[in-house]
Order: structure tokens, then sequence, then C-alpha cells
């Protein structure tokens, strides 16, 4: 998966690399074209997780799994047990 990644492509891909959390994620329509995702245990309706990714990251599907992959990390260093995930390609 060398070409940029739309979007949609990006909730996607960003949703299933936090299950079996929720994540909720949107562009601001304030124009600057960052992506939030919101990390979110179904279990007790926690908030775990927020990141913010500029659209240089999410459109090019190395930096977006190289972000992904650091947030994960922090969640699993959290305590927080994430299924197995691989960028798709």
């Amino acid at each position: 998966m060398n070409a940029p990644l739309r979007i949609n492509e990006a909730l996607l891909i960003a949703d299933r690399a936090f299950q079996p959390f929720q994540c909720v994620a949107w562009a601001p329509q304030d124009g600057n074209g960052e992506l939030s995702l919101t990390v979110i245990d179904r279990t007790n309706n926690t908030r775990i997780s927020r990141t913010q990714i500029p659209s240089s990251a999410y459109t090019d599907p190395a930096q977006l799994e190289c972000l992904l992959n650091e947030a994960r990390e922090e969640l699993s260093q959290e305590g927080y047990k994430l299924q197995s995930w691989s960028m798709p390609h």
C-alpha cells in the first residue's frame, strides 16, 4: 500500500487497530486537516487514549502505521490488552 490514504481509509484502519476497544475518529472541521482518535473502553465507557494525527501522517501508510503502533504500545504498557493487528498492505 504505497498510495496516499484517503481519510476514510485512515479512519477504518485506526478503528481496527484498537480492537477490542472502540476507536472514535474524526477530522475537526476547523480546516487544519488533523485527525483526532479517541479510544474508549466499552465496558465502562471510559476514554483510555487520545491521539492527534496530522494529515501528513494519516495520508502516508508508513507514518500512520508507526503512529498507531506507538499508541498501541502505550496502551499495552498501561495494562490494556489489544487484539493482534497489522497494517493492511
